[in-house]
């Protein structure tokens, strides 16, 4: 079968996914045989305390296109993205959350995107997202402030599945959030400014059958605001 795309780093952040992050890195993994010439699978954990852990370094010495990197206690989301893309050595980077909730084979749809567009980054979007309505109404209003202060409008700023080109955060570094949605925020604010080009499409959203989530709570909604707050001031 030929191979849609040369070169792909993919990197999945994890905390605490023990019921998840087998399946999740297995599924990426066959996909990635079937679209790549060369490929890596960066599993980013971010100091788990349930069997998160066991389960990656056996997957890690199962194929060692598979690497594993640790934070030492839990830094936030934001910080294991940055961990994931920093990390990447391929000139495209993609991710999923490891939850389960995204089909990774939809990565050739977005291949596909950035060839028909010649795009920077490609970014999902939810066709129906499966989460509560208050979630939803939060995220609407992220991006309603994020337009505000940013004039930038994309469809969904935080949906966990993105194609982004190297040169985009080689350019763009350093990020500097590290906890909650600010990280995707600031990745296409500072993108968008550096002249970078988005393009989005659409993608499947499946229920979360297992485990928590962990990215809505009080705490981390507060410490983004204020993260954004400071991004305006800074860029302003």
């Amino acid at each position: 079968m030929a191979k849609i795309i040369e070169r792909l780093s993919v990197f999945l952040p994890i905390y605490n996914e023990e019921d998840n992050v087998e399946s999740v890195v297995l599924a990426v993994k066959k996909v990635l045989q079937d679209v790549a010439s060369e490929w890596e699978l960066i599993i980013v954990d971010d100091g788990s305390t349930d069997k998160s852990p066991e389960l990656i370094r056996k997957l890690s010495n199962s194929d060692k296109r598979i690497y594993v990197v640790t934070h030492k206690t839990n830094e936030g989301y934001g910080s294991s993205i940055k961990t994931g893309l920093y990390s990447s050595k391929y000139s495209w980077i993609a991710f999923i959350d490891s939850d389960g909730q995204f089909d990774f084979a939809e990565i050739k749809d977005f291949i596909t995107k950035r060839q028909e567009t010649n795009a920077d980054l490609v970014i999902g979007y939810y066709k129906k997202r499966q989460v509560s309505f208050s979630k939803k109404a939060t995220s609407k209003l992220w991006e309603l402030m994020v337009f505000i202060l940013f004039g930038l409008k994309v469809r969904d700023i935080d949906c966990g599945f993105k194609l982004i080109s190297k040169k985009v955060i080689d350019t763009i570094s350093p990020l500097e959030s590290t906890r909650g949605a600010f990280i995707s925020s600031e990745l296409l604010v500072k993108a968008k400014r550096a002249g970078f080009t988005i393009a989005e499409i659409p993608v499947t959203h499946y229920p979360r059958l297992k485990g928590i989530g962990t990215g809505r709570n009080l705490n981390v909604i507060i410490k983004s605001f204020v993260d954004l707050l400071r991004l305006w001031k800074k860029l302003h």
